[in-house]
């Protein structure tokens, strides 16, 4: 495949907001000092995307499945605990369940802080935590700061399970519930392991220390989006790529392993708002040698959304665009959009639609001039859904689908 014919796909976890009044109501990307986005947003076309269907507010794990083309997200997605589970490495069995988890902070029976202080590092809790009970294989594994998953191993499990994250705080955590009679069994023992883990949390020698210092404590885990492991069709099988993920996060490398992508570890890639952006481009235009389609995950941009901070998201924006200067001069096909939106007002997802841009050697280009929320929404692509952007992006390399 020529040069010109290979594709970057970075996707902004979170990019779209809402006007913010401390950026004189301008969205983080529109107060933006955005040089390299605009030049290519000015040479391309431009477009706001729906990533999962309009007006909805997808999490990350369906609206990745969208964008990548396994659309409808119902048929491949296994759960969020399961590409959770992927991302920490560990190599799952058939019919493994597992659970996304977060270690939180628990004070008089509520959740005070959802994500323990965004405590860094959960390792030290996965051999604590990780047992055996009633013939049922308990494994966790950190993820990034404070995200974790949990497999259950064992004979007769079922993923048809609730949540016990409550998803707000000053709210007691949930008890898991069967959704049917065959998942009773599961959410029992899974009830009986929360509260052994919790119990060993509040004594545990991480959380006697940050008591001393006065931290949030990670004295809870929540548990969301139980899963079951299946396989599905490969990106390469599927497309006719040669696919790799450059991606800090936990989900987002769990993700490409699901679909058969090769993970490329980048130093500095913590999946956080201290993540080298640098060096993840700097990776990606290396790995455009031997792969026909690289794809970059940033998240900061979803966890300044979530943290409320419109300002941080802004600068953390320009840091992007920097650092995009690494890839000004490679011949591929650049797809840059995000996966949701994360307005800082709401500091959660929404279902505003996000900016798109394709640049590249035969691009039909538009009218836009700068990359942000107003001015994509005059684009050339006006709306795209997000299950349509892996066809574009085939028509565009050459290998479009075509009808007799």
């Amino acid at each position: 495949m020529a040069e010109s014919r290979k594709v970057i796909f970075i996707v902004l976890d979170g990019l779209g907001d809402r006007p913010c009044e401390k950026l004189e109501w301008q969205t983080p990307l529109e107060a933006a000092f955005t040089p390299n986005l605009n030049h290519l947003a000015k040479e391309g076309i431009c477009g706001m995307c729906s990533p999962l269907e309009f007006a909805v507010a997808p999490e990350s794990g369906p609206a990745h499945f969208e964008l990548f083309g396994y659309s409808p997200f119902e048929k491949f997605y296994p759960g969020r605990g399961i590409i959770e589970a992927l991302g920490t490495g560990i190599k799952l069995k058939e019919n493994d369940i597992a659970f996304r988890v977060n270690f939180a902070t628990l004070k008089k029976g509520k959740i005070v802080d959802r994500r323990a202080g965004r405590i860094k590092n959960v390792k030290p809790f996965e051999k604590d935590l990780s047992m055996e009970l009633r013939g049922v294989k308990f494994i966790l594994k950190a993820g990034t700061e404070h995200r974790a998953a949990l497999i259950l191993r064992g004979s007769n499990l079922s993923h048809k399970l609730s949540d016990s994250d409550p998803r707000k705080i000053n709210k007691p955590p949930k008890e898991v519930r069967a959704l049917d009679k065959e998942a009773e069994f599961t959410a029992e023992i899974l009830n009986e392991y929360i509260e052994k883990a919790c119990k060993i949390l509040s004594n545990h020698r991480i959380n006697k220390i940050r008591r001393k210092k006065n931290l949030p404590e990670a004295n809870c885990i929540l548990l969301r989006g139980a899963g079951k492991f299946k396989k599905v069709e490969s990106f390469k099988k599927r497309y006719g790529l040669r696919a790799c993920c450059i991606a800090g996060a936990g989900l987002y490398k769990g993700f490409g392993k699901f679909i058969g992508m090769d993970l490329i570890n980048v130093k500095g890639a913590t999946g956080s708002k201290d993540t080298s952006i640098k060096a993840k481009f700097i990776a990606a235009k290396r790995a455009l040698r031997k792969y026909d389609f690289v794809w970059v995950h940033i998240k900061g941009t979803d966890l300044y959304g979530h943290d409320g901070d419109c300002i941080g998201k802004k600068k953390f924006i320009e840091k992007v665009d920097e650092a995009l200067g690494i890839l000004t001069d490679v011949k591929a096909l650049k797809v840059i959009t995000g996966d949701h939106s994360t307005p800082c007002s709401l500091k959660e997802h929404s279902g505003d639609d996000v900016p798109i841009l394709f640049h590249g050697v035969g691009v039909r280009r538009d009218k836009v001039s700068s990359f942000g929320e107003r001015e994509c929404a005059n684009g050339g692509l006006q709306r795209i859904r997000g299950k349509d952007i892996i066809q574009e992006i085939l028509n565009l390399i050459g290998k479009q689908r075509i009808i007799e």
